[in-house]
């Protein structure tokens, strides 16, 4: 029998700049479920509890919020990137 996990983008996201690329890759395609699913997974590889914590939102409402089902806020999307270390820049679309 083979043993099969599931893949977790989390665990290959070791550096700034593996989660700058994977953040700005999920960014481009322009699809809000996409870009929610990469933020949970960046959470996660950060460490949920800690990125809940200093985003002021309980650990459980962010795991959900963040879950393929779920609709979090712009203000909590806004919270989370901050508690990441990041921020939302606005460019100009390539023609």
């Amino acid at each position: 029998m083979v043993n099969v996990k599931a893949w977790d983008a989390s665990e290959y996201l070791k550096t700034e700049q593996d989660i700058i690329d994977y953040l700005d890759a999920a960014a481009e395609t322009g699809d809000p479920a996409l870009m929610q699913a990469a933020i949970g997974d960046v959470a996660k590889a950060r460490g949920m509890g800690q990125i809940a914590k200093e985003a002021g939102v309980g650990r459980e409402s962010l795991y959900k919020s963040l879950s393929k089902d779920g609709n979090p806020s712009f203000a909590t999307i806004l919270k989370v990137i901050h508690a990441l270390g990041g921020r939302i820049s606005i460019q100009a679309a390539q023609a």
